[in-house]
């Protein structure tokens, strides 16, 4: 990767404050080191208030006050929040959820992927835009709209989706019996004569056929990934400037690296301790620890995919700056985690790490979110964090992001799946991949977190691949050619594309003489314990082969069996077998690892390490005293 530049940048809405206030804000902004101001992203009442009634003044002069500054905009447009007279013009292009409900006006993503009259009114509004600020000498990157996915809004059943997604199928199936014979809709007698027939899969009797609901999942994936492409086509006709979106935690319902092939740079918007709080399975006694840090892998994780899907180049284009208003309970962050989370952002390879937002908005709907400065204009105390990183930068400016040693395969699909078909009620994908990775970290291990479409897995020691729902032919052979340690499972290859049980049975690893006979899910109160130690807990395979059983449960049968190169384990273990299966693995390739203690955390890049303290007392950990809250760098070697 090439070394970049690291820099602090903030979230600003020059149309909330008066225009008398925006040199000061430019200036403060500046003193205190700030680089990248992001602007737009929810103006186009402002900028249109009325069909065709374009105000540009405000937002010429507040680019032009930033830039004379010494600030560089990042631009965003502004199609996740459509005026009320769009909606007037476009009644029907309000999304339904599953119930048939209307995600209606009043608050912000109140549009439906699929309607054609909404996409020309967002590629009218983003040409004008485009054609405006393209060129313009302080416009330094782009953002397409604003969060994909926030608040459930992917999956619409509407009518625009209806019809969408029947052209959508017949392109794929090109005849109803080709359809009819992929989902397997001799099942239920739920054959269709025509593509007109077909509608959303909501509302039915019972669950409806998983095959059809795949498709749907794809479809609306396929859907965010052509809204996108609109505007980037747009946007690169006009402007030479980097283009990103801001992706969110734990987002699974669209295929990131999909979207992420049409953009330049990937952000996403990290609020770890809202986070702990709305969207992490975790203890009360975990929760509890690290109310106010967020937890000490989950910010780590999304930096490592979204550098992935970014392709190497990625940003944080919100970072959490003190307490939010979302999540069910919103602490104040300690002392020195705003800081905290911007370096690991950096030494996991970021460009730029953007607090949200510069002031505390005194009105609507995030007026209890925190800024770098309270509503009054005072300074919140993130203000002299951010100042103080902006210092530290200028000793350490450069990122070179070293490629590790470890990968671990996040596939969307998956995630699409095993919510369709869970089977057990506590089977999820992200919780899945999460475990394994928190596993790693506690080893002090990088990781990068690849995409199934990987092609070369070469360089890397040992490589996991949990939970996939199909194996493809390309992904097998990148495997085989790696020559690395390869553990695969639970629930590993175990559909076919059209979501039907595969023969031979899963998972079909080359040189493997191993097939899954049937499975279980269980409650948490009924673990299969393992006789090396721990158990597997909800979910367990039955294995039979010839061969090597490397794993056995207490009653008998194979755990995990092994050949080669290739390992897979048959049921989502728990800590204690976790920790103890990855140490083995990582003993046995080679690898150096380190026993994190609680709450320790470290990364290497090209040229140093990285040690990070989220537990809310110091520690000393290999002859560094880390606060409380703390981040220290060395050298490496």
């Amino acid at each position: 990767m090439t070394d970049r530049t690291r820099a602090l940048g903030v979230c600003y809405y020059p149309e909330h404050w008066p225009a008398a206030q925006w040199a000061e804000d430019a200036a403060r902004m500046k003193e205190i080191g700030l680089t990248y101001v992001r602007i737009g992203e929810f103006a186009w009442a402002r900028i249109e208030a009325e069909p065709g009634a374009l105000d540009w003044s405000w937002l010429d002069e507040a680019i032009a006050v930033l830039g004379k500054a010494g600030l560089k905009v990042v631009l965003g447009t502004p199609t996740a929040t459509p005026p009320r007279w769009v909606l007037n013009r476009h009644p029907d292009m309000i999304a339904l959820d599953a119930q048939g409900r209307p995600r209606g006006f009043g608050s912000r993503r109140h549009y439906c992927f699929s309607h054609e009259g909404y996409r020309q009114e967002c590629a009218r509004i983003v040409a004008l835009m485009a054609e405006r600020y393209g060129r313009n000498e302080h416009v330094a990157a782009w953002q397409t709209d604003n969060e994909y996915g926030c608040h459930d809004t992917i999956l619409s059943y509407s009518t625009a989706a209806r019809d969408a997604f029947r052209n959508w199928l017949a392109r794929k199936y090109q005849s109803p019996q080709a359809l009819n014979r992929a989902w397997g809709n001799v099942f239920w007698s739920m054959d269709y004569a025509g593509f007109e027939e077909i509608d959303l899969p909501n509302l039915t009797v019972t669950e409806p056929n998983p095959a059809h609901v795949m498709d749907f999942r794809r479809f609306s994936s396929d859907q965010v990934v052509s809204f996108n492409r609109l505007q980037t086509d747009i946007i690169r006709r006009h402007s030479d400037a980097p283009i990103a979106h801001n992706y969110m935690g734990r987002i699974v319902e669209f295929d990131h690296f999909a979207v992420g092939a049409d953009l330049d740079i990937a952000s996403w918007d990290a609020y770890p301790i809202g986070f702990l709080s709305d969207r992490l399975e975790a203890s009360p006694e975990h929760k509890r620890r690290y109310l106010r840090q967020g937890d000490p892998d989950f910010q780590a994780f999304h930096h490592d995919l979204y550098r992935a899907v970014g392709k190497g180049r990625w940003w944080i284009m919100e970072q959490q700056p003190g307490p939010v208003n979302w999540a069910p309970y919103n602490p104040d962050p300690l002392p020195g985690m705003a800081r905290l989370w911007a370096w690991e952002a950096f030494a996991h390879g970021a460009e730029a790490v953007c607090y949200f937002r510069w002031r505390q908005a005194p009105f609507a709907q995030e007026q209890m979110h925190a800024g770098l400065l309270r509503p009054d204009s005072a300074a919140a105390p993130a203000y002299h964090e951010a100042a103080r990183v902006a210092e530290e930068l200028k000793a350490l400016p450069v990122t070179a992001v070293a490629k590790a040693k470890v990968a671990l395969v996040f596939d969307y699909e998956s995630a699409w799946a095993w919510a369709i078909q869970p089977q057990g009620k506590d089977f999820d994908y992200f919780a899945l991949l999460f475990h394994i990775y928190k596993g790693l970290r506690r080893l002090g291990l990088s990781v990068d977190i690849p995409p199934p479409t990987a092609q070369d897995f070469s360089g890397y020691s040992l490589v996991l691949v949990p939970g996939l729902f199909t194996l493809t032919e390309a992904l097998k052979g990148a495997l085989t050619a790696s020559g690395a340690a390869v553990i695969a499972g639970p629930r590993f290859n175990s559909k076919t594309p059209d979501f039907t049980i595969p023969v031979p049975l899963p998972p079909a690893l080359p040189g493997l003489d191993c097939l899954v006979a049937r499975v279980e899910s269980l409650p948490p109160t009924a673990p299969v314990p393992l006789v090396a130690g721990g158990a597997f807990t909800g979910w367990r395979e039955v294995l039979e082969g010839s061969a090597e059983v490397v794993e056995e449960a207490v009653d008998g049968t194979p755990a995990a069996m092994r050949a080669g190169n290739m390992t897979y384990l048959g049921g989502w273990p728990d800590e204690e077998a976790l920790d103890r299966i990855l140490r083995s693995a990582v003993i046995e390739t080679g690898l150096e690892f380190t026993d994190m203690p609680e709450g320790i955390r470290q990364r290497d890049t090209a040229t140093h390490r990285f040690l990070f303290n989220y537990g809310p007392e110091p520690v000393h950990f290999a002859g560094h005293h880390i606060p409380a809250a703390g981040a220290v760098w060395m050298p490496l070697g």
